[in-house]
């Protein structure tokens, strides 16, 4: 498990984060949602380990990031797989040696144990048969999946996935969401994703986190959320006539 306790960053004179604790929970999708400046991609950042907070803590099984000796940030690292906004493949590798770069910078396996495991989370992710294939012969979807594989090619412990679907189309996305829902599951993974996706908060969100301008203004589930009394959160989900609609006649359907 993962525990945020009382972070604070600012950047200047802006103060980004005001105090946010928060539990990421194993074998669940952790979901941090919140409007574009609500600090929640700080937020994802002073948990990995990218930005120092100014104070607080966070504690990886009950040890705090910021006070661990450089072995165990190694032994931290080798447990944490990010998949990226952008899917960050390196254009001049192949996609099986883009899986395998985590593999070849952090372990100490063998050329034929490195690509067997490769072809292990190409086939977690149904991509198959593309290892000799550069990103810049298949699709953004099957880019999405790539950079999937690889987050997961080092069996972590800990899943960061920064808008995962951002850029795909409504069908590849529900797709990415599945998998990640899937994953997580399967290897009892403490996930952890940033979105502004609607759909992955509604049908994903099993822990979900509402940032609202530094601050944490709500904690609960996709069940739950429909139901939020708090009047930002609902501005922010219901932004659409569909939506507040729908909220409408779940409401009217519990009573």
């Amino acid at each position: 498990m993962i525990e945020v306790k009382d972070i604070y960053k600012s950047f200047g004179d802006k103060e980004v984060l005001k105090g946010v604790s928060a539990k990421m929970l194993p074998g669940k999708t952790n979901l941090i949602i919140g409007s574009s400046g609500s600090g929640k991609t700080v937020f994802m950042k002073c948990m990995i380990g990218l930005i120092k907070p100014d104070s607080g803590q966070v504690l990886y099984e009950g040890k705090d990031l910021y006070g661990m000796e450089e072995v165990e940030l190694k032994e931290l690292r080798q447990q944490v797989g990010m998949l990226f906004q952008g899917s960050a493949l390196f254009d001049s590798m192949t996609v099986a040696q883009n899986i395998r770069f985590p593999l070849d910078m952090l372990t100490t396996m063998g050329l034929k144990e490195k690509m067997t495991r490769v072809d292990e989370v190409l086939a977690r992710v149904n991509m198959e048969g593309v290892n000799k294939k550069f990103p810049a012969e298949i699709s953004g979807g099957m880019k999405k999946r790539v950079a999937l594989a690889r987050a997961i090619v080092m069996n972590p412990k800990y899943l960061f996935c920064d808008e995962p679907n951002s850029g795909l189309d409504p069908q590849t996305s529900i797709l990415i969401d599945e998998l990640i829902r899937d994953i997580t599951l399967e290897y009892n993974i403490t996930t952890v994703i940033n979105t502004h996706d609607m759909n992955s908060v509604m049908e994903s969100g099993d822990n979900i986190i509402y940032l609202h301008k530094g601050l944490k203004k709500w904690e609960g589930s996709s069940k739950e959320i429909i139901f939020s009394d708090d009047e930002d959160l609902n501005n922010f989900i219901f932004a659409s006539d569909f939506l507040r609609k729908a909220k409408e006649a779940s409401r009217r359907e519990a009573q």
